[in-house]
């Protein structure tokens, strides 16, 4: 089976069927990685270069793995040091890179749609890292993968999306996914976090309670509250958002059943997150960073192996 699109760009272009042959080939990938020699030789010959315009931990570490994983040649790309800072345009850049005979592009940027813009220019495989607070389409699937690694299904299963839903590219593309998917998807947050008509525009129920939303549920998927992308004031202080819109320990015990707790990261302890909940046994955070390895491997293997 193939992938019907050539890039990676968002779960919006994605069919049911692609997001299925991603995870089923994810899942083939995960045994791989746990055994003594975690190297396949799938990607060989193939050149990748991670292209980041926006500062990354997990996500590019994720990438540089799973890429040396499937044994592919990784050439590593930071905007601050390189000629963008000199004032060279970003499409210079790319083409810079590609005359190296670069058969894969994985991108960040700052600016929504820019993996769009590149697709439409250059002749090589595009993979969306996260574009402004657009989409962020491999951080989804992961998350996907391991709700149904959890849970069992999508189908049918109850995820509330909690906290930065007006600028997080993690929630767009899980509400896209979990809908294509036949999932039933709750936003919850402040009101001044949470777009208007998202409900007619993207399906969703919306709550401002965030213990009802919790006692709905069986998944929470808890987002980082994006104070760099917040022009102006929507909640009074991290310490009132906490109170409100924090999840901890008793919090969970008062729902009188069990739900998942998950969280894309970086976690701010304390504020969306007790490190009691963090660390605790409702919590598959740490699966999620594993899991974003075997994920992003399915996803460079399949747009390798596409036959255009």
């Amino acid at each position: 089976m193939k992938l019907s699109t050539q890039h990676l760009l968002g779960i919006k272009d994605l069919q049911p069927e692609d997001i299925s042959l991603i995870l089923s080939t994810a899942e083939q990938f995960k045994d791989v990685l746990q055994r003594p020699v975690k190297k396949v030789p799938s990607l060989r010959d193939v050149t990748i270069v991670n292209l980041f315009f926006e500062n990354s931990t997990r996500t590019r570490m994720s990438f540089e793995l799973a890429e040396r994983r499937l044994s592919a040649d990784t050439l590593n790309f930071t905007a601050s040091a390189s000629s963008v800072a000199k004032g060279e345009t970003m499409l210079d850049t790319v083409n810079n890179i590609l005359s190296m005979k670069v058969d894969m592009v994985v991108m960040r940027h700052s600016a929504s749609g820019a993996p769009h813009f590149l697709a439409k220019h250059i002749n090589a495989a595009i993979v969306n890292a996260g574009d402004g607070i657009n989409e962020h389409p491999t951080q989804a699937l992961l998350d996907a993968f391991s709700m149904r690694e959890k849970t069992g299904r999508l189908q049918g299963l109850k995820v509330a999306i909690i906290g930065d839903i007006m600028h997080s590219r993690v929630a767009l593309s899980n509400i896209y996914l979990l809908n294509k998917m036949g999932a039933e998807v709750t936003v919850a947050g402040p009101p001044t976090l949470i777009p208007k008509y998202i409900e007619q525009a993207l399906n969703v129920r919306v709550e401002y309670n965030v213990k009802k939303a919790l006692q709905w549920c069986d998944v929470a998927n808890v987002l980082r509250i994006q104070l760099e992308r917040q022009n102006q004031p929507l909640f009074s202080s991290l310490r009132e958002y906490s109170l409100a819109y924090g999840i901890n320990r008793r919090l969970l015990e008062s729902l009188g059943k069990e739900i998942v707790v998950m969280h894309p990261g970086p976690i701010n302890r304390g504020v969306e997150l007790d490190s009691d909940v963090a660390d605790g046994p409702s919590s598959i955070i740490l699966n999620q960073v594993e899991n974003g390895v075997a994920v992003r491997m399915a996803v460079l293997y399949l747009l390798a192996n596409r036959e255009n």
